[in-house]
């Protein structure tokens, strides 16, 4: 499995609480008089929109890995990695373990305000689903968190623009009214959700202590990027 393909397989993982937590924006531009191919074609739209503002802050996130990554601090990057993706999930595992996830409040009340405007005048499914891919996420921490440990700004961007690209699939369904999943179904998917995570947080960890062992551990000199 190479570095995409992880990226879209965890964006897929995730997408439910994609459906859950920005699928009511996309609701709020629903447009009754148009047809089911329009709807659908805008709804892809929207969605691609998340994907590129996820690639902007995959680049971002990408050229501070790479001078990480340059003064030889793979293994610190790989581990860090992995305890703060640990950390973030186990809320979810353990409910009376409490985390709160900082968003700069100027951030969350200025991306607010152009949704807002953006609405309000018609600004387009693109414009929207851009916007809305700046909004402060603990999905979108955890795929910048796995990001990073790309070797270089380019791959970290096109990380989540693939792990933007795996939140669709479901993210459409539900868009143009698909019974994708029976409650029975998003309940399970939402039980193994954290486990997968909590093993790809352990992952990170043994990769960055550099025990020589093959795909779980391999050493850092011949890892180049997260895996092969």
């Amino acid at each position: 499995m190479n570095h995409l393909q992880l990226a879209f397989i965890l964006g897929l993982l995730g997408s439910l609480h994609c459906v859950g937590m920005c699928g009511p924006l996309a609701f709020a531009l629903e447009d009754k008089s148009q047809s089911k191919l329009q709807m659908i074609i805008q709804k892809l739209t929207y969605n691609l929109g998340r994907a590129i503002s996820y690639a902007f802050l995959g680049l971002l996130i990408g050229l501070i890995g790479k001078q990480l990554w340059i003064a030889g601090l793979q293994q610190g990057i790989s581990i860090l990695s992995g305890i703060l993706i640990i950390i973030a999930t186990l809320p979810r595992l353990l409910p009376l373990f409490k985390l709160e996830i900082y968003s700069p409040k100027f951030l969350v009340n200025g991306v607010n305000k152009l949704l807002s405007k953006a609405i309000a005048n018609k600004a387009g499914h693109f414009y929207v689903g851009l916007l809305n891919g700046f909004l402060p996420c603990g999905f979108v921490y955890l795929g910048l968190a796995t990001a990073v440990n790309t070797s270089s700004a380019l791959q970290s961007s096109l990380f989540m623009f693939f792990f933007g690209l795996g939140t669709m699939p479901l993210m459409l369904a539900a868009m143009v009214g698909f019974n994708f999943a029976k409650p029975s179904v998003r309940y399970q998917i939402n039980r193994i959700l954290p486990i997968l995570t909590i093993f790809l947080g352990v992952w990170f960890i043994f990769r960055g202590l550099n025990l020589g062992i093959p795909f779980l551990s391999p050493a850092i000199a011949d890892a180049g990027v997260i895996c092969h």
